[in-house]
């Protein structure tokens, strides 16, 4: 045999060496980019349910599908172990500065004393606390369903936004539920916050926090004549006591009164929700392996003919060693060892390659891509498992040719 990496004379057989790793190390990028980017993905939104200042979700299907958050808030807070009770309704609206000009928003429209203490840790660092949203509880302007009381009309922008279309404290943007500026309704602003990344919210997003009241009746989710989800909210973030939010039996224990409550929709725990992203996230991994299997599949097959036509090739070389009195083993093992070197080459070059492309589209993709990327993590313990299952595969494979070898027979060979 010639080796893994044939000399220079043997051109043609140099190219199917080298089109054998390059096939090999396309199946191994794959797998690398998806689970990389998939898992670090995932592995932030866990970071971010653990970091969370709220415990229990009350959330329905449907768009805005929550009806009578400020009563249902209110039930709420009268169950034993219940701190905070903090109803969220995100819309996107149109925003005009100044200058008129109009830019998309996510408008979250909350309860401000409620919502401070579902901030957790991190976040609560990029909030003004107390929220400078007027009304604490606003209950002024929701007026207990009429809506009829006066709004505060006060609003915290993202920093992003006021720093790009240069907004200052205290001066005045519109906001309205669409492109039409006839609809915009002029809010104060009393506040600036900074973003973390989320999958619904990225860095950099524009985003603003308004009374919940004050958004209801701005895009049409307040009680009344033709409102399609009256008093609507998205979800309720619920804080437990400290004591409660320790003890997994007491948790579970008020996230089941807080349901007995609101039969109709749905109450989860954040340790549930991190049980099933992790198990998601699981399923995703299989996923991606499989749907990788093809590549690795047609790049193992690649590198088993192009050992098989070096056998063929080689006749008269393995003829005159088994005249020397080489064992047939030895002769197989040289086979599978070269298939050995082959595989652990492309899987290096693709585990390189894969971890190039993830780090370019961190740098020059589209912001949505840019961020998912630029989230990703490489774990060595899963890359040194993925080498390593590539190259057993890839001996599982080299036994082709071993056995082509073991095959040639020794007077034709010499003839």
């Amino acid at each position: 045999m010639t080796g893994p990496f044939p000399g220079r004379r043997l051109r043609h057989a140099r190219w199917q060496t080298v089109l054998a790793v390059a096939a090999i190390a396309a199946a191994v990028t794959l797998p690398v980019i998806l689970v990389g980017v998939g898992g670090g993905v995932a592995a932030h939104e866990l970071h971010d349910l653990e970091d969370s200042g709220y415990q229990i979700v009350v959330s329905a299907a449907g768009l805005h599908g929550l009806e009578d958050a400020h009563a249902d808030a209110a039930k709420i807070l009268g169950v034993p172990g219940v701190a905070a009770a903090a109803p969220i309704l995100g819309v996107s609206v149109d925003i005009f500065n100044a200058s008129g000009n109009a830019s998309a928003l996510l408008a979250e429209g909350v309860v401000p004393y409620q919502f401070a203490p579902t901030l957790g840790p991190t976040e609560s660092g990029l909030f003004p606390i107390p929220l400078p949203l007027g009304d604490p509880n606003d209950t002024v302007h929701y007026a207990n369903g009429t809506y009829a009381g006066p709004a505060t009309n006060d609003i915290l922008l993202s920093s992003t936004y006021a720093s790009r279309h240069d907004v200052p404290l205290g001066s005045t943007v519109r906001l309205s539920p669409s492109s039409n500026a006839s609809l915009a309704v002029a809010f104060n602003v009393t506040g600036f916050f900074g973003t973390p990344f989320s999958l619904v919210q990225p860095a950099g997003a524009y985003a603003a926090l308004l009374p919940l009241s004050d958004l209801q009746v701005l895009t049409g989710y307040a009680s009344g004549p033709g409102t399609v989800v009256p008093d609507a909210a998205d979800t309720i973030e619920i804080v437990v006591t400290p004591s409660a939010s320790t003890d997994p039996s007491t948790l579970a224990a008020i996230a089941g009164e807080v349901h007995a409550l609101l039969p109709s929709y749905t109450v989860t725990t954040l340790q549930q929700e991190a049980q099933q992203l992790a198990a998601a996230d699981g399923v995703l991994t299989g996923f991606y392996l499989a749907l990788s299997s093809v590549g690795l599949g047609v790049g193992l097959l690649f590198l088993a003919l192009v050992l098989v036509r070096r056998v063929e090739r080689d006749r008269r070389s393995i003829g005159i060693r088994r005249a020397l009195g080489l064992p047939r083993r030895t002769i197989a093992l040289g086979i599978v060892a070269d298939g050995v070197v082959l595989a652990a080459a492309g899987g290096a070059a693709g585990v390189a390659s894969g971890i190039v492309v993830v780090r370019a589209l961190g740098a020059w993709a589209s912001p949505t891509v840019r961020e998912a990327a630029q989230l990703a993590v490489f774990s060595p313990g899963f890359l040194i498992e993925l080498v390593a299952g590539v190259v057993a595969l890839a001996a599982a494979a080299s036994l082709a040719a071993a056995r082509a070898a073991g095959r040639v027979d020794l007077l034709e060979a010499l003839r």
